[in-house]
């Protein structure tokens, strides 16, 4: 790898078989996703064997065989904060990846640190300066100046180096199989997002009836043709509040649809139409195939659950600070809250708890049950620790 920026497919293949060679790889990626449907990928970048190289996609005739070797279960890919290099190992090859370590994920394993940039990663673990990322570049723009590839492939040179810390370390202390599952669930998490059903996801639904409910998910579907077809972010084509506006007013007509504030567009004078017919089709779905709203309908015994939830979230501080492990990594609000529509509510329809499930049982689960219970009591025993409270169980 003489060149920094490699533009020719002979030797994005070489390099893919010096990968496959090395059975493992940093990797990153530098993408724009303001103005395309899906973020736009313009630069792959590797370090392999104590080398870093960036890859121009917009050059190459073919990435397959780097989709390939991020799918197999030979090759351990490392990234910092890989969300989005999942999703495009997803779009491009239809799989998901198999063995892959995420540092971000890993550190907050190994310290309350999560999420954590990269730069300050960095700078804890290898005590190195990185470069600060680039956030205004337009990395489509061709050609690229030696100083944003420089900083792109800061981004991967000590990714490797921070793993070999970070693995020595989670495996004294027994938390190495909590890294790998909490990575799997991270795919996992990514991979349901070309399933599930995204309408579900605005804002504001909460507030609306089943039949408005049926209008904002055609509508969102709707939407979501609309911007694939045009290559444009979905919202750009109708905004989630416009999609909650559009529930509640059910406009039968283009001329009642764009009298609307925010509506009056250029591009929803022609899209009119077809907003319109798509209302009317929601209009007309049968009682029985109306979506439901998923939250639960007791608003006392919601309010209970987030009291409560509070309570357990002090306690779930102290443990997490106790045994030095990321609080935002084991539990949020919304799992603790499930936790007690589970344990307190009954509420066994649901899924089991992830805080009573895997290695989060092992940080937390007994403890929390039993704070639930009322079998454990909670005391302040050194005001000035990081984790000062102290639990003694009742007889």
């Amino acid at each position: 790898m003489s060149s920094p920026l490699i533009v020719q497919q002979s030797e994005f293949i070489a390099l893919c078989d010096q990968i496959l060679d090395a059975g493992i790889v940093a990797f990153d990626t530098e993408f724009v996703s303001e103005f395309t449907y899906r973020p736009e990928l313009s630069l792959l970048q590797f370090a392999v064997n104590g080398q870093a190289v960036a890859v121009d996609p917009y050059e190459m005739d073919d990435l397959s065989p780097w989709w390939d070797i991020m799918t197999n279960d030979t090759t351990t890919v490392v990234v910092h904060g890989g969300r989005e290099e999942v999703r495009f190992c997803r779009h491009f090859s239809g799989k998901k990846p198999q063995k892959l370590i995420d540092l971000q994920v890993a550190e907050g394993l190994r310290s309350r640190s999560f999420p954590i940039a990269y730069t300050a990663l960095v700078a804890r673990v290898l005590n190195e300066k990185a470069g600060s990322k680039e956030t205004r570049t337009d990395w489509r723009r061709r050609p690229l100046t030696q100083q944003q590839i420089k900083y792109a492939l800061d981004d991967v040179k000590f990714v490797l180096k921070i793993w070999k810390i970070q693995e020595k370390e989670l495996i004294e202390l027994g938390r190495l199989d909590w890294a790998e599952a909490e990575f799997q669930r991270m795919i996992d998490e990514v991979d349901s997002e070309f399933h599930r059903e995204n309408w579900r996801r605005v804002s504001g639904l909460h507030k609306l009836k089943p039949r408005e409910l049926a209008i904002v998910r055609e509508l969102f579907d709707w939407r979501d043709e609309v911007a694939q077809e045009k290559n444009q972010p979905a919202r750009r084509i109708l905004r989630d509040d416009l999609l909650i506006e559009l529930a509640r007013r059910k406009p039968t007509t283009p001329q009642d649809l764009t009298a609307t504030r925010d509506l009056n567009r250029k591009n929803m004078f022609k899209l009119a139409p077809e907003v319109v017919q798509r209302i009317a089709k929601a209009q007309q779905t049968p009682n029985d195939q109306l979506p439901q709203l998923m939250e639960n309908p007791n608003t006392q015994q919601n309010q209970d659950e987030q009291v409560i939830g509070k309570l357990l979230g002090i306690a779930l501080a102290n443990r997490c600070a106790e045994m030095n492990v990321s609080q935002t990594l084991v539990g949020t609000s919304a799992d603790l809250r499930h936790l007690v529509r589970y344990h307190v509510y009954k509420e066994i329809s649901e899924e089991r708890p992830r805080l009573m499930a895997g290695w989060r049982a092992e940080v937390c689960g007994d403890l929390l049950t039993d704070v639930l219970d009322g079998k454990i009591s909670m005391r302040v025993a050194d005001p000035e620790s990081d984790h000062p409270l102290h639990f003694e169980r009742l007889s």
